[in-house]
């Protein structure tokens, strides 16, 4: 049966609910990526998410509803980094949406960073995304990206601890993380502060949007640094996640 969701395709609907609207070309190649991303997903394993409302909803409207302020200056100066990429989202996106920016996408699968540097190609943003294929821990430590960029985002990587080491190393001090998260609680939020003191960052805004069609609650943490990042972060490739800063149980430190 044909998809009769008023969100299974780019009609007004989705722009309303976003608060932003694309003009002709970036709507001509948010539909081009969608065919992109399913003619390369038919080789490489990217994601599910590819028809009607799950390319839609799920890639473009929870990519972009973090990002509203930037929309309202698209043309601005930016560096930004996607961190766990996969298959090239919220970069891919973001790149679209904001051509004033310049995308870094890092993930450590080289047969996705390659689907997603040919996509990027063929949508004409060669010139502005640069495909990193490396683990992130070792992206922080980098002379050309640590402390660089003016927005650092990661969706659906890890916890919020985890992404935030992986986050905050890689931000100018004007800069800011983006931490795309689901439901958040008072555990969560005592877990990233915890985490924060460490990294001498702090939160600055947290938003929610409940996504349409039963997609279910996000929330958006902005963190910003508050000093320059401790050498030690990030740690060692695995140690954010085996070890989240400051959720450590007396197990994990023995």
């Amino acid at each position: 049966m044909p998809d009769t969701s008023p969100f299974a395709n780019p009609g007004p609907e989705l722009w309303s609910l976003l608060g932003w609207s694309p003009d002709a070309g970036q709507l001509r190649q948010l539909i081009q990526l969608q065919q992109l991303l399913q003619d390369w997903n038919s080789r490489v394993n990217l994601t599910r998410l590819v028809q009607g409302e799950d390319f839609w909803i799920a890639q473009v409207l929870d990519s972009l509803w973090p990002l509203l302020p930037e929309l309202m200056s698209p043309d601005t100066p930016r560096r930004c980094i996607d961190v766990g990429t996969g298959g090239g989202f919220p970069g891919l996106a973001v790149a679209i949406a904001l051509p004033g920016a310049e995308l870094t996408l890092v993930d450590s699968v080289g047969r996705k960073t390659a689907a997603v540097a040919a996509m990027a190609k063929s949508l004409g943003l060669g010139d502005r995304v640069l495909v990193r294929t490396e683990r992130v821990e070792r992206t922080g430590h980098e002379q050309s990206c640590r402390g660089t960029f003016d927005l650092a985002m990661a969706r659906a990587v890890g916890a919020a601890p985890v992404v935030a080491e992986y986050l905050v190393p890689l931000l100018r001090r004007s800069g800011e993380a983006l931490l795309y998260r689901g439901r958040w609680n008072d555990a969560d939020e005592t877990e990233l502060q915890s985490a924060l003191q460490l990294l001498k960052a702090r939160s600055l805004t947290l938003q929610r949007m409940e996504l349409p069609s039963k997609r279910g609650a996000r929330t958006l943490i902005r963190i910003g640094p508050e000093a320059e990042t401790p050498r030690t972060y990030p740690r060692a490739t695995g140690m954010p996640s085996k070890m989240p800063l400051g959720v450590q149980d007396d197990d994990s430190r023995s």
